[in-house]
């Protein structure tokens, strides 16, 4: 620990962002990245405290709290005050194969168990992590590092998003043969068409990809398993298969008029935005236009805020953002104590940039849609809302009750659905006859990951459910450990 009086004598800092009206003209990234000299100061906020929460991931109350992949954050935030950049690279590899990835998008639950945020602002893990793999690029320090030797053994890993990579990264690494099955037409799944580009550059997924290829790993992009090949047939080509498809079936809203055009689940929005954007910088046409509409989104999360902030950049004539949920404190409450998530008000992003062309945040809290009307033509013109209040039921269970005299109706002419996903789709997995738990999930143990269909092995979201980036990479990484003990008698991999 080279400053004990660190967290005591510096502020915690966060990197300058580009103004909300400047950077929604464009879809770029909009942080600058931090000069090395205030990096180091907010490393050295770091107390290397005894009982250091921030990287012993686990769920507390149902939340992330502390690093999922277990990095070693007081270790490299020391490094980095001391200016061992290097260093701090290769302790960051160590238990994060793509920190470029949770250095962005990451809501940073090892922030939310920092031993400093007790009594203060805590260390800014996040913004240092980021910083350290940026500088590891720039300086030509990551490159590409194939295994020395080949086991002989093939794996085919079926989906390319976090925890695909993430699994099909530590098996190449072991000198296993690996081939990962992308159906659309660019590899990263949720990485790539998931996140809007001004919150996760895709140069930066792209780069990954490259450097996984160039280290051996074969992408087959365009093709889906379970149509265009069968399920059985990659089953029988490899010595072991791990399902990482995803949770891509989207949560619905079947009220009345659920069926009018311009109601589109959110992931069909920010997705097809993305690829006309990469394709054609929006010039094809391909992409639902929020443009001159008044937009409302269904739902909070990241989801809806990469909804709001997208439809922004399309110029919508107005954004409104429906939240079931009250609206969280300002400040942690006695029932949300440390080191758990957090659950306290904040603006991301999209928020920011609604209030600063709106005047206000454009979240409602504690509504409900009750139906949509649709004009003539069939396109969705209003949704009819009421205001909700949470009772107990005569079992104990909270329930949204209805407020008499509040109903409301909102102008509506595009409608985006983001309150979640319900589960992956079941294609691979009947094909397959991999069992499926109470969610409809792939079943297998966590930390085994194996299906009951010998050979098989699921992580990420098919196997967890919905879930954060930094989840994914962690069951990426377990599953592959466990699929080189079922090749190899036993395995080396963390």
């Amino acid at each position: 620990m080279g400053k004990p009086t660190g967290f005591i004598e510096y502020q915690r800092e966060v990197p300058v962002e580009m103004a909300p009206l400047m950077r929604i003209s464009h879809w770029k990234e909009f942080a600058v990245p931090m000069p090395e000299e205030n990096l180091r100061t907010q490393g050295a906020r770091c107390m290397d405290c005894g009982i250091p929460f921030c990287h012993t991931g686990k769920l507390i109350s149902g939340m992330a709290s502390g690093c999922p992949v277990n990095n070693l954050i007081p270790e490299w935030n020391d490094l980095v005050y001391r200016g061992q950049w290097r260093e701090a690279l290769d302790r960051l590899h160590k238990t994060n194969n793509f920190p470029e990835f949770t250095g962005r998008v990451c809501p940073a639950p090892c922030e939310g168990s920092c031993t400093v945020g007790l009594n203060g602002s805590a260390v800014t893990i996040k913004n240092i992590e980021k910083s350290i793999i940026d500088k590891g690029f720039a300086e030509g320090w990551v490159v590409p590092n194939p295994p020395k030797t080949r086991t002989g053994k093939k794996v085919a890993v079926i989906g390319s998003g976090p925890s695909g990579l993430a699994c099909a990264d530590q098996l190449n690494k072991a000198g296993h043969t690996v081939t990962v099955y992308e159906r659309s037409d660019r590899v990263g799944g949720l990485l790539m068409y998931g996140i809007p580009n001004m919150k996760l550059d895709k140069t930066y997924v792209q780069r990954r990809v490259d450097l996984m290829k160039a280290e051996g790993v074969t992408f087959v992009t365009g093709t889906e398993i379970g149509k265009d090949i069968p399920a059985a047939q990659i089953k029988e080509q490899n010595d072991a298969v791990v399902l990482c498809g995803g949770a891509t079936n989207g949560r619905d809203l079947k009220i009345e008029g659920r069926e009018l055009k311009g109601v589109h689940l959110a992931m069909e929005f920010l997705s097809k935005n993305t690829k006309s954007l990469l394709d054609s910088a929006h010039q094809n046409g391909a992409h639902i236009s929020a443009e001159g509409k008044d937009v409302i989104v269904i739902g909070g999360g990241d989801t809806g805020t990469d909804c709001v902030g997208t439809s922004i950049r399309h110029k919508c004539r107005s954004v409104t953002q429906f939240e079931i949920m009250p609206r969280p404190a300002d400040t942690r409450q006695p029932n949300n104590p440390w080191p758990e998530w957090p659950r306290v008000y904040k603006m991301d992003y999209g928020q920011e940039e609604a209030a600063a062309l709106q005047g206000e945040d454009p979240r409602k809290y504690l509504i409900n849609t009750k139906k949509f009307v649709g004009d003539e033509n069939g396109h969705i013109k209003e949704l009819h809302t009421v205001l909700i209040e949470w009772k107990k039921d005569d079992q104990g269970r909270f329930v949204p009750a209805e407020v008499p005299g509040s109903e409301k109706v909102y102008p509506a002419q595009l409608v985006l659905l983001a309150m979640g996903f319900i589960g992956p789709e079941h294609t691979v997995l009947d094909q397959l006859g991999v069992e499926k738990d109470e969610r409809t999930n792939a079943k297998a143990e966590y930390d085994k990951f194996a299906t009951n269909v010998e050979g098989v092995f699921a992580a990420g979201d098919m196997r967890r459910g919905q879930s954060l980036v930094v989840w994914a990479i962690n069951e990426g990484r377990g599953a592959a450990r466990e699929v080189d003990r079922y090749l190899m008698g036993s395995s080396n991999l963390p």
